[in-house]
């Protein structure tokens, strides 16, 4: 069982992971095992110190989202991290980061089209029994039990996936540290669709606010992302979608 039906072909993976977000966000990907180009003295400073593995994650990442620029038509600029390690993103540009051992990607867009991003990449492994009580509320719990056996760790790890992009995309907007606890997936395997629900209120997001994303399998591992904009809703529900 897959977390989003059959397991996508890889051989264009940038454009696979595209098919998770509404146009124009530009999207890209790169290798963190590789070496990479020499980033921006401003963005240097942030790895510094640090060890041998954080700084080639580091400057994958930041050698995607200069790729990202260049799919917009922007001249790559410096992408510097804040105390909480967060990308300060240039003005008017809104993205997230995202990578695993082997796969880094990077997602970008104008702010007028969309005031947030999240990307997460995880490896397509079952999620460990134990950490499922810290991640997952009961309603998610109870999901999970209704699901055959053979899946529910995959479909944990997905949950997992899910919050870490919502928080991710909220974060941007709220500067709000999250609980696992404070955001709820419900996943549509069939769509590969999944909405966040907040249960509890932080700046800029009411209680109820619920932010869309999608979901796949590809490569190894299972991605989610989430493209918010807002959208006129009804007086008790606040939405913000990327369709």
């Amino acid at each position: 069982m897959t977390v989003a039906g059959a397991i996508i072909p890889t051989t264009r993976l940038e454009d696979t992971i595209r098919a998770l977000f509404p146009r124009p966000v530009a999207v890209a990907v790169t290798d963190p095992t590789a070496p990479q180009p020499v980033a921006f003295a401003a963005e240097t400073r942030a790895i510094a110190s640090a060890r041998e593995k954080r700084r080639h994650e580091f400057l994958a990442g930041r050698a995607a989202v200069q790729a990202a620029m260049r799919q917009m038509g922007q001249p790559p600029v410096a992408v510097p991290a804040g105390a909480d390690r967060a990308p300060i993103w240039p003005d008017g540009l809104t993205g997230s980061i995202s990578h695993s051992d082997s796969l880094c990607a990077a997602v970008l867009a104008d702010t007028r089209s969309f005031p947030a991003l999240g990307i997460d990449i995880e490896p397509a492994e079952p999620l460990a029994p134990d950490l499922a009580p810290e991640i997952c509320t009961l309603s998610e719990r109870a999901w999970l039990s209704s699901q055959p056996e053979p899946g529910r760790g995959l479909l944990a790890r997905l949950i997992f996936s899910a919050k870490e992009c919502a928080y991710k995309c909220q974060y941007t907007l709220s500067r709000t540290m999250l609980e696992f606890t404070d955001l709820e997936i419900t996943a549509d395997l069939e769509t590969g669709q999944f909405e966040a629900t907040f249960l509890r209120a932080v700046p800029a997001f009411e209680q109820g606010t619920r932010l869309y994303g999608r979901h796949m399998t590809a490569d190894g591992h299972v991605i989610t992302g989430i493209a918010a904009r807002q959208m006129a809703a009804a007086p008790q529900e606040r939405r913000l979608s990327p369709w």
